[in-house]
């Protein structure tokens, strides 16, 4: 079996994971992600093609499964989002796409978390200015009191909103699929929809899927309706936003900040406007880069990915067909 693995955390971080992934014998292809399409098509015409792709966010199209079919029989997500992956093209074909729930919603809470204290304190401007010789002090705001609208009330939403009521926040969210249970716990108000958290909340944390439906939801438009001075976090998926009105909303001072985790292309391109505006913070999707994190995500990938290469059973599907 030859297995093309892309993920870096993967690779970067030591865990059991690799003695795991050792011990199953494959042939395995190391490479740096996330790959673009044409990179991931270079290399299944090097290599003569892949049994598995066990891969971060690398564009698997559907080019790329057309091209890896029909020796490819399996695509092994490590983590949880799957907006990189063709998963309807998949599908057709009979590809199973393994991926990995429920393993890291506790870093990616803290990271969300960490973005909203650093924000609220301005730690970036401080630090920065420290660091440069200055005694810059600007003055910050408590996150005690203030409201924060989820959107997402999933794994990562529910446990940031544990960590809101600590800090003693008033909650509001909106999902799909509510929660009932874990809403009447914490407190956490139900709104009918998405757009109806945004004109509550000081700050407004972004724990969604992107789908076709979503993809720049927050956008100008959707900008205007917030309190001026609230504060975006999105430790989700770039395409979740409009960058470019983001940066705007930012320069104006209708959003105090937005710290983020991703970015629509990453890494991100040189010369992007959030790189210019000091109440932007982006850290370079780390949010589930932990070493208990990764090594939990990565044990997972490689049990799904050897479990359905070898027949077991133990492999979670994302797919069904």
């Amino acid at each position: 079996m030859k297995v093309l693995l892309t993920t870096t955390s993967f690779q970067d971080t030591p865990g059991a994971h690799h003695a795991l992934l050792d011990e199953s014998g494959f042939d395995v292809a190391r490479e740096r992600g996330p790959l673009s399409e044409s990179q991931m098509l270079g290399l299944i015409e090097k290599h003569g093609g892949f049994d598995a792709f066990l891969n971060g966010d690398d564009r698997i199209t559907a080019r790329v499964i057309d091209a890896a079919a029909p020796k490819l029989r399996v695509i092994a997500k490590y983590g949880i989002g799957l907006d990189s992956i063709d998963v309807a093209h998949a599908t057709e074909k009979r590809i199973p796409v393994l991926f990995t729930p429920g393993v890291n919603h506790t870093t990616v809470a803290e990271h969300a978390f960490g973005l909203m204290i650093a924000l609220a304190k301005e730690f970036w401007v401080h630090a920065a200015a420290v660091k440069n010789g200055k005694w810059v002090r600007r003055t910050g705001h408590e996150l005690m009191g203030k409201t924060l609208g989820v959107l997402g009330l999933g794994r990562i939403g529910q446990e940031v909103v544990k960590r809101a009521r600590a800090f003693g926040m008033r909650c509001v969210a909106y999902d799909l699929y509510w929660p009932e249970a874990f809403a009447a716990e914490y407190g956490v108000e139900r709104v009918a929809t998405a757009a109806d958290v945004l004109p509550l909340a000081d700050v407004v944390t972004l724990h969604m899927n992107l789908t076709d439906a979503n993809r720049g939801f927050i956008d100008a438009r959707a900008l205007a309706t917030m309190k001026r001075g609230a504060y975006l976090i999105n430790t989700a998926r770039g395409g979740l936003v409009v960058e470019s009105d983001v940066a705007e909303a930012c320069r104006s001072g209708q959003l105090a900040g937005y710290g983020t985790d991703v970015v629509d292309e990453e890494p991100m391109r040189p010369g992007h406007p959030f790189q210019s505006i000091d109440s932007i913070l982006v850290t370079p999707h780390i949010g589930s880069r932990t070493f208990e994190s990764v090594e939990r995500q990565a044990l997972r990938a490689v049990t799904n990915l050897v479990e359905y290469l070898n027949g077991g059973q133990d492999y979670i599907q994302a797919n069904k067909f």
